[in-house]
């Protein structure tokens, strides 16, 4: 049986082990934190292409335990004037539902579901280097242990240990903005209408969003253009420092962004939207990039963690389907690379306001139409080549 090694137990090492535990390999995951609550304080939106990913590899339900459901957007700008609204995904279907929910609960959720199908999941193990031989790879890590195995899987995010051994040119570039991200439950209770729904601000002088839990907890992001905030700055910033950095830029506008963030007393934080260079290298010899590590992108659209998904669906689906591994290698990239590289550029753009958004607010991910993209994802559908790079689905039941 092939064994393969999957370096980053985060929302991309995670879903590709379950993908491919489900497409028969033997599979490892290695983790440097030594727990699963890795950025417990920020907060995503899983798309319906990511929930349908994890449709087809019976994850579903682990994820729908926790966060919850959205079901509509609207727009408004800094007047408050309401510019459009509409279901979002696939609102109709339950178990496609887009759903917000904190990172830190994703992974645990990704991980209990992992240890309960006996995918092992090494925690504390932080990658040293790889060595990659012509019949098999080893990775070593820093307290001298060692793993070998026939495929090596870096899902180990922006700052990938396995993309310096790939690509060692590529860097993570600065996309334009910093992006706040807090909680509070000190704003009074949004009408009615705001249940599963997520509203997007196109303030004056930032880009805000906010969706309320059912039990009454705001969550919301802003979105500011401008330099980079320093390292030592994001290190030692308190939530009063990004409180009065943040709600000059809102309280000119008519909407609720200001009140919201003034009524965050503790649970602010902030980080530098960040993306990997169109064009960089994602594989060698027995080494492959995916998630963040290959093709991390600012969250203007929303989509990194649905595209991870996506990614190990369809990474699983072709080596189990390819004849040979170094086919299946070329099979994924060719699928992939234009998909997730057009979300990387149109959400920098975003980012950079050189793009000017759908009328919905966020931008639609890249690649196939929806109808394609669903066969692509669907488990029991086989991936072949008609011909060298050129990468097919052929029938399934």
């Amino acid at each position: 049986m092939t064994r393969i090694l999957v370096i980053g137990g985060g929302v991309a090492g995670t879903t590709t082990a379950l993908a491919l535990h489900k497409a028969g390999f033997d599979v490892s995951v290695y983790e440097a934190h030594p727990d699963s609550a890795e950025d417990i304080g920020a907060f995503l939106t899983l798309a319906s292409n990511g929930m349908r990913a994890l449709a087809q590899i019976d994850a579903s339900a682990a994820v729908t335990a926790t966060g919850f459901p959205l079901t509509s957007m609207r727009v408004l700008d800094g007047t408050g004037t309401e510019l459009a609204q509409r279901p979002l995904g696939e609102a109709d279907n339950p178990v496609l539902r887009y759903r917000c929910l904190r990172r830190g609960e994703l992974n645990a959720a990704l991980h209990t579901e992992a240890a309960h199908r006996g995918v092992t999941i090494r925690h504390g193990a932080s990658l040293a280097s790889v060595q990659d031989g012509p019949d098999r790879v080893t990775a070593h890590f820093t307290d001298g242990s060692t793993a070998t195995g026939d495929l090596l899987i870096g899902a180990d995010g922006l700052n990938s240990t396995v993309r310096r051994t790939i690509a060692p040119a590529t860097q993570p570039c600065y996309a334009g903005e910093y992006v706040f991200y807090g909680y509070t439950t000190n704003t009074s209770r949004i009408e009615e209408a705001d249940a599963e729904r997520i509203t997007m601000v196109r303030g004056s002088a930032a880009a805000f969003g906010y969706a309320v839990s059912p039990g009454g907890q705001t969550y919301w992001f802003a979105r500011v253009a401008g330099e980079r905030l320093a390292a030592d700055e994001i290190a030692h910033g308190t939530p009063g420092r990004w409180r009065d950095l943040l709600m000059p830029l809102l309280r000119d506008d008519a909407t609720a962004a200001a009140g919201i963030v003034a009524a965050t007393p503790d649970d602010i934080l902030v980080t530098n939207a960040t993306e990997i260079p169109t064009g960089a290298p994602w594989r060698s010899g027995r080494m492959l990039l995916v998630g963040d590590a290959a093709h991390a992108a600012s969250p203007a659209t929303g989509q990194g963690a649905s595209m991870a998904m996506e990614d190990a669906v369809i990474l699983a689906k072709a080596l189990r389907d390819a004849p040979d591994t170094d086919t299946a290698l070329s099979v994924y990239e060719t699928l992939r690379r234009p998909r997730v590289e057009h979300n990387t550029t149109v959400s920098g753009n975003i980012s950079r306001g050189v793009h000017t958004p759908s009328r919905t607010g966020q931008a639609p991910a890249a690649g196939p139409r929806d109808e394609e993209l669903a066969r692509l994802l669907e488990w029991n559908s086989r991936i072949g080549t008609s011909q060298p790079g050129a990468a097919v689905l052929e029938g399934g039941s």
